[in-house]
């Protein structure tokens, strides 16, 4: 089987959707017969072969310095890959102009075309957009929103959501192909060994006698960095010289941090980090991961830091919750940076170690990567199998 997978949701710099593409490249190789081809947008078009693996690189303009995503506008382009390559499977992951390039195309060749839901765009840049207009207009955006999801995903022939939960709520719009597909980690970068956390502060010049927090992602509103800004900020006046704050990842919040790092003098930020390697021994050298996101439809960074040893705390009754192993009791109950603030401190009392060895086994046991795509291939299976073309 030949699989496709298109999106624009793709930065040199990273990303989780950058991640699982890159997996399912790597199990394709080396744990199947299938080929792949993967179309993203790039500073200038290309095709990169390796093995049974292309890359196809289309030329489009930035969107984002700060994260390097860009718009793909040439979906002429995008057809004629398709055209050319003839692929058995087309995958999307984009609620915009690909997707429905996706379902046009995958029309036009007479192949299944399933979407993966990676980021609940409705709630997350629909519904915060709206709000500034009123009650009455978010009311509106958001049932038009929830027409247009059914709209588009409806046409697939499989919707693939990572969240039980936000399954369920895509149902209750008219979403009516929802499938299980979580996502992974690679369990041997991403482990608890080699006890190395000393010597990568002191690479980093981070200090040894703080507790070390540690945030992975962007900064953005999306992502609620704002409030593990605001909860760092009134930890350290509460309590200076106990904490020190990591943050890998770049986006609009950055002047935050800066004045972050200013006002407190407790803060280390990197822009971003694309070796696995080295972002593993990140994830090690921390104490505790502060994950203050509330719209994750599946969480890839706290798995990861779980992955590594290192435990989660975050803002409870979320999708995430169902990924976090060492427990939600000393959980933040409300998004708020005094909620989250208390929420550090409660488990910054525990025995951390000991907690990352349970949330380390855990993780590895339930969501390793093979086991992931081995049960995302039995879908595709059964999609070509089932699949009958319109006429």
């Amino acid at each position: 089987m030949k699989i496709c997978d298109l999106t624009q949701f793709y930065s040199p710099r990273g990303g989780g959707v950058k991640r699982y593409l890159h997996e399912k490249i790597a199990f394709i190789q080396h744990g199947t017969s299938h080929e792949h081809v993967l179309i993203v947008p790039g500073e200038k078009d290309s095709v990169i072969r390796h093995g049974r693996a292309k890359i196809y690189t289309v030329r489009a303009p930035l969107v984002s310095r700060a994260a390097q995503y860009r718009v793909l506008l040439r979906l002429r382009c995008v057809a004629d890959i398709l055209e050319q390559e003839k692929p058995d499977l087309l995958e999307s992951a984009d609620p915009y102009q690909l997707g429905w390039l996706a379902v046009a195309c995958g029309r036009e060749l007479r192949i299944p075309v399933v979407a993966f839901y990676h980021s609940h765009f409705a709630e997350a840049y629909v519904q915060p957009a709206a709000r500034r207009f009123g009650q009455a207009f978010t009311e509106w955006a958001m049932d038009g929103a929830r027409r247009y999801t059914a709209n588009l995903y409806n046409r697939c022939a499989a919707t693939l959501v990572p969240s039980p939960a936000l399954a369920a709520e895509l149902r209750t719009w008219g979403v009516a192909n929802t499938r299980p597909a979580d996502l992974g980690a690679d369990m041997e970068t991403f482990s608890s060994t080699p006890n190395d956390a000393l010597a990568t502060r002191a690479e980093m010049h981070l200090p040894i006698d703080r507790l070390l927090l540690l945030y992975v992602g962007r900064l953005a509103p999306e992502k609620n960095t704002h409030t593990l800004f605001e909860a760092f900020e009134i930890l350290t006046s509460a309590q200076p010289g106990r904490f020190h704050l990591l943050v890998v990842g770049d986006g609009p919040q950055r002047q935050m941090l800066a004045a972050l790092q200013a006002k407190t003098g407790a803060v280390t930020g990197l822009d971003y980090c694309t070796e696995s390697s080295r972002l593993a021994r990140i994830y090690r050298a921390a104490d505790l991961f502060v994950h203050p996101g509330v719209l994750e439809t599946f969480g890839l960074a706290a798995l990861e830091s779980q992955a590594c040893g290192t435990p989660v705390v975050g803002i409870r009754g979320t999708r995430m919750d169902r990924i976090i192993f060492g427990g939600l009791a000393s959980w933040a109950e409300e998004n708020s940076a005094r909620a989250l603030a208390e929420a550090v401190e409660r488990m910054s009392t525990l025995d951390l170690p000991a907690l990352g060895k349970t949330v380390a086994r855990e993780s590895a046991a339930r969501f390793s990567w093979p086991n992931i795509f081995r049960r995302l291939f039995a879908i595709y299976d059964e999609t070509v199998a089932n699949f009958t073309p319109p006429r």
